[in-house]
């Protein structure tokens, strides 16, 4: 979830819950701000090698846990308002404990000062579009990334993203016979801003690179497979998954990110839930459902459906109605059972407060 805001500054765990300071914007508004971008390959020597030692001292700092170490480094706006990163290096802390850090990119972002005699838009206002790299008549290349922020004003900012896997080498590299992941592979990304010649901390970003153990490329191909095959809800759950873990930070796009979201355009099912919920008809009974998507656990894909309910107290009608849905929605969409091991059911308050449910595809007879 994002919120706008002034502040540069990020909370981003493995559950996509995020504090944001950085923000996206749709519309440009007022005479905007001169903007130029540059990846590692474009920098010099010193900048760049500078921008990386300074994230791997804030990996650093994270895999040990030293939350004051990163408040310290950080910008002062950011470092009032520290709880969401705090929260977020403290939840990750164990994952990168006994873990290593390489570089995969480094991008350089400068907003210049207005022109004398022009008036720039409010900060706050300003939608700015970096665009960094190589782009070919088609749009983005392999080396080539975009960046859409908002409220930034004139100053030089960094986006460093480093790969993290096991100290012992397991991770995305290293795959069972079965295709997954021996080890947890995850994405770190730091925000910067530089302030008096130093690279303070704006924001800061976890989250995990597979799902299942299974990368972006294994939902991608799969979700083709279902295509071939007719299966369009699977195919879609699929390239959802596959484009949530290929996006680094929710502000930033790239050729396969662009690629995946053209992709499951072209097969978007009529009767998903959008601003209104879908309506899952059950015996006499009508459920709303708000949300549906693919979930990796334990190496297995599941399919997690969130539903309106006034009440979740009673376990025993919540269980129930819980499987009652998932019986309903593979009944509606029988090519679940070919996508995913098993349906997880959540009966949700108008609180938030809810009452999960995993249900085999073998227990829906």
């Amino acid at each position: 979830m994002l919120r706008n805001g002034l502040k540069l500054g990020v909370g981003m765990t493995t559950r996509t819950a995020c504090k944001l300071l950085i923000c996206l914007g749709l519309v440009p508004v007022g005479l905007a701000l001169a903007q130029t971008c540059a990846t590692g390959d474009e920098m010099d020597v010193p900048t760049r090698t500078g921008l990386e030692a300074t994230a791997q001292g804030y990996f650093g700092l994270a895999a040990k846990g030293d939350v004051a170490g990163l408040k310290q480094s950080a910008i002062p706006s950011v470092a009032e308002s520290f709880s969401g990163i705090a929260a977020a290096v403290q939840e990750n802390q164990g994952n990168f404990a006994a873990a290593k850090a390489a570089v995969r990119g480094v991008f350089a972002l400068t907003v210049d000062e207005p022109t004398p005699g022009q008036a720039s838009a409010q900060p706050a206002a300003q939608r700015l579009e970096f665009l960094c790299g190589v782009f070919g008549k088609s749009g983005q290349t392999g080396s080539s990334a975009v960046f859409v922020l908002n409220g930034l004003p004139a100053g030089r900012y960094a986006v460093t993203i480093l790969d993290v896997v096991a100290a012992d080498g397991t991770g995305k590299d290293s795959a069972r016979q079965d295709g997954a992941s021996k080890g947890d592979a995850y994405v770190v990304s730091f925000v910067l801003q530089q302030v008096a010649g130093e690279w303070k901390l704006g924001g800061f970003y976890a989250k995990a690179g597979e799902s299942a153990g299974h990368d972006s490329a294994w939902f991608a191909e799969r979700a083709r497979a279902f295509v071939a095959k007719g299966q369009t809800h699977n195919a879609w759950f699929y390239f959802l998954q596959a484009r949530n873990l290929a996006t680094v930070v929710p502000f930033m796009s790239t050729r396969e990110t662009d690629r995946l979201y053209d992709e499951a355009q072209k097969l978007v099912p009529a009767d998903l839930p959008g601003e209104a919920p879908m309506e899952l008809l059950a015996g006499w009974k009508v459920y709303k459902i708000r949300t549906i998507f693919a979930y990796g656990a334990a190496g297995e894909v599941n399919l997690v459906v969130k539903y309106d309910w006034a009440d979740v107290s009673d376990a025993a009608k919540t269980y129930a109605e819980n499987q009652a849905v998932a019986r309903a929605l593979v009944a509606k969409w029988p090519e679940l059972r070919d996508g995913f091991r098993a349906i997880v059911t959540r009966a949700t308050e108008a609180s938030g407060k809810d009452y999960g449910t995993l249900v085999g595809m073998g227990e829906l007879k």
